[in-house]
């Protein structure tokens, strides 16, 4: 058993003494200069670390335990039983370096364009950071990307992107962690922008915000993630925006979310041109349809406000309907009645409730985040909060005071103005693509034709339909459909679909993504790379492994010449030049760790494996031999190894993987009876190795509504090279 202690050497002129590292092993000595010095009176040689609580000490003890772990690494817990002196240093100095390199980090507080034209963008629900990874990889005609401002929830997405892109690159990208349906959310967003043009917007609210309007919802933090994602589009107005989702949305409600999802992209206008439109309604106005065509003109003025004048406007247009209502109250009902009659006191009190939107959005939010807290679903409870906010929707409330007017025994020649106030009560409540199918409905067919015409030209974006993009036709060694809502804004060019960068039999196999990882066992972390030898490992099948190997361009395009292996392009980085980092990866605990300079400078991140149990271990076994879980399902019956999971997906190295979720134990590794590890998990999703995932490894039961740990980042995260191939695709077209 080798002993690992540090000592000081001979002080030098300044009086410092050098901190050494030395390891004795069955008489024989290996002793390292750890390239830190410190006084004698600040080092406690029983503890063998530095004295005191300042920054500098915490720093320097963090070194010396991160020195400690990696020898007793390599010395007790590593693959090689045996090591001359020689390797041993060579393999500690690698750490001594990287860590000496790279522990002073300077952040670059301004992007300067060094050559060709930024394209700026802003990343919502940016999770990990794919979207960003992958537009940084892109450049056409010296074009490339100015990262702007990333938001997300949760700290640990923060804390990962700030590693990544403020440590690690070097950018001053900011990010803003903050839920996207907080009131001040816009403001937040705007100033983090700091003045800046924004030409792209990438994000994928979660699909489960995506519901039809007016329809009976959970009502979890998810809803309405979508409309808030549009509310910054319509602020931010980029050329392009991009928004990925999973494939179902296209089917989800029998393909009306779909619908609804083009008729709200389609919604947002081009404030220039709203004049254009108004000028129109005017025109048009009647005395038959004056009331309705006054509302449309407050409809369409509401979309030109700023998100902190909406709120005033919307409550003006609901006191100009009340109005209406308060002049034709007198003729419709008399004085008792209206004082005293449910009907008439629903539809006043109905106003004042839609008056004050912003009061009941507030509160909603509230309610919301509390259910959320107290696990309020499928129980007794449930119903009752899903009735309450069901009831203060503008739709439900819209809807009462309609029932309330139906049930009035109004005379026949007040009706139209009682029907009137419940049109321009539905024309508040619906998109502006609606309020135009009441206007043209008003509309004779030459007027029609005029109002195409104007449409064409004050609709900011375009859009036909959403494209379904496999990951793998771009480089990712991963079976994942997503789909892509490209919103093209009218001056540019229309992007429709993104090429394939890689056909059918060119794809990147699972074994091209990890055969260079694949020399960790069960409860092992490792952190540096370590030699696989093909030949030795898969003993007869050796010639069948080695031809899955090629070499291939940035994108997956196997290529004859200059090309490199997946794993190497892994190893090496898909970053352009202008982003290559300017230190070695490194990791933390959390943000305090951050602070505290509390660094991880490995050769090798997110490399660990999971203890898993001897009967965990022959199950999976069991499962590999099989070649599936179905298939493998008697064998388990018989030995006794049966389990409540629902599925494996056994790894096939000729193949691509199944989408690649956030629980590493729905996969079995295709050489190894053991579940994947962040950074292979990391590979098939087409992150370069540079990239390290943060925080805690993995969580479980109640923390995963809260916490974002490393497989949840790596699974929720667009693959970058999907991201590479949208990024490049809009750099083509942009002007």
């Amino acid at each position: 058993m080798a002993t690992i202690n540090f000592y000081l050497d001979k002080p030098d002129k300044k009086g410092l003494s050098p901190i050494h590292l030395r390891i004795n092993c069955n008489g024989n000595q290996v002793k390292l200069a750890t390239g830190q010095k410190i006084k004698s009176k600040n080092f406690n040689k029983t503890k063998q670390r530095a004295t005191g609580t300042s920054y500098e000490t915490r720093e320097i003890n963090h070194y010396l335990n991160f020195l400690n772990e990696r020898a007793d690494e390599i010395l007790h817990h590593s693959n090689k039983k045996v090591f001359d002196k020689n390797e041993v240093k060579t393999l500690l100095n690698e750490h001594i370096e990287n860590y000496k390199e790279n522990n002073n980090v300077n952040l670059v507080k301004e992007q300067i364009s060094l050559y060709g034209k930024p394209i700026t963008f802003v990343d919502l629900f940016a999770g990990a950071g794919g979207f960003s990874e992958g537009f940084l990889q892109a450049e056409h005609n010296n074009k490339f990307y100015d990262f702007i401002v990333a938001n997300d929830i949760n700290e640990n997405c923060e804390l990962t992107h700030v590693v990544r892109y403020n440590h690690q690159l070097g950018l001053d990208a900011k990010f803003l962690t903050q839920d996207i349906t907080e009131p001040d959310f816009l403001d937040n967003l705007l100033e983090k922008i700091d003045g800046k043009t924004i030409d792209v917007v990438c994000g994928g609210p979660p699909c489960q915000s995506f519901s039809l309007a007016g329809k009976r919802k959970k009502f979890d933090k998810k809803d309405d993630l979508f409309s808030h994602y549009l509310e910054v589009i319509k602020v931010l107005q980029p050329k392009y925006f991009v928004m990925e989702n999973v494939k179902g949305i296209l089917t989800k409600e029998g393909g009306k979310i779909k619908e609804l999802i083009i008729n709200e992209i389609n919604s947002i206008i081009d404030i220039n041109e709203i004049p254009l439109l108004i000028t129109f309604i005017k025109k048009n106005k009647t005395e038959s349809n004056s009331f309705i065509y006054d509302c449309l003109i407050k409809k369409v003025e509401l979309e030109k406000l700023l998100e902190k004048d909406k709120d005033s406007g919307r409550e003006e247009y609901i006191n100009f309907i009340d109005n209406r209502f308060r002049k034709i109250t007198p003729k419709i009902a008399d004085y008792k009645t209206s004082k005293t009659d449910v009907n008439i006191n629903t539809i006043r009190h109905g106003f004042k409730l839609l008056s004050r939107t912003k009061q009941w959005d507030k509160l909603k939010r509230d309610i919301i985040r509390e259910k959320d807290y107290c696990n309020i679903y499928s129980d007794d409870f449930a119903d009752a909060f899903t009735d309450f906010l069901t009831e203060i929707s503008p739709e439900k409330i819209i809807s009462r005071i309609e029932t309330s007017f139906k049930s009035l025994k109004i005379p026949e020649t007040f009706k139209k103005d009682c029907n009137d106030i419940i049109t321009a009560l539905k024309i508040y409540a619906t998109s502006f693509d609606e309020s135009i199918d009441i206007l043209k409905s008003s509309c004779n067919t030459s007027q029609k034709k005029e109002l195409n015409s104007i449409l064409e030209k004050i609709r900011l974006y375009k859009i036909e339909k959403p494209f379904v993009a496999n990951a793998s036709n771009y480089g990712v060694p991963q079976n994942r459909e997503r789909v892509l809502f490209i919103g093209c804004r009218k001056d540019q060019k229309f992007i429709s679909e993104i090429p394939s960068t890689v056909s059918e039999n060119e794809k990147v196999t699972i074994f091209e993504a990890l055969y260079d990882l694949d020399f960790i066992g069960n409860n092992q972390e490792a952190h540096r790379y370590e030699l696989v030898d093909i030949s030795k490992q898969y003993n007869g099948t050796a010639k069948k492994m080695a031809s899955l190997l090629k070499k291939r361009s940035i994108d997956g395009k196997p290529i004859s010449k200059g090309g490199k292996s997946y794993s190497e392009w892994s190893k090496n980085g898909r970053l352009i030049e202008r982003f290559q980092p300017k230190t070695k990866p490194f990791y933390v605990k959390n943000s305090e760790a951050l602070e505290a300079g509390e660094k991880y400078f490995d050769l090798l991140n997110n490399h660990k494996t999971s203890n898993q149990s001897k009967t965990v271990i022959k199950r999976l076994d069991v499962i590999l031999k099989n070649g599936s879980y179905k298939d493998a399902q008697f064998e388990l019956d018989k030995c006794g190894l049966t389990s409540n999971k629902r599925n494996y997906n056994v790894l096939k190295p000729d193949e691509q993987s199944p989408t690649v979720m956030t629980i590493p134990d729905d996969y079995i590794h295709y050489n190894t009876p053991r579940a994947l590890t962040v950074r292979e998990m990391a590979r098939l999703q087409s992150f370069d190795d540079s990239f390290v995932f943060q925080g805690k490894r993995s969580t479980g039961g109640n923390n995963r509504k809260t916490e974002v740990p490393q497989y949840t980042l790596v699974g929720n995260a667009v693959p970058p090279l999907l991201a590479r191939a949208v990024a490049s695709e809009i750099l083509k077209n942009i002007k």
